[in-house]
């Protein structure tokens, strides 16, 4: 498991928290930040999940 990997995982949860929080308060901006944290957590978690595949491909050689 690579940093991206984790950081993603991480600010994907921490997203997932904001938006939570922002629905039982009703504050839409916080809402609306949780969600774009899961978009670039998702996203950075799927450029780690490349990464490994890569390196794996070329461990395989």
């Amino acid at each position: 498991m690579n940093d991206d990997q984790v950081k993603g995982r991480l600010t994907d949860a921490k997203g997932h928290i904001k938006e939570a929080i922002g629905k039982a308060v009703g504050n839409e901006k916080l809402e609306s930040e949780g969600l774009a944290d899961q978009a670039k957590g998702t996203t950075q978690k799927t450029y780690g999940d490349a990464k490994e595949d890569v390196k794996d491909a070329v461990k395989g050689r």
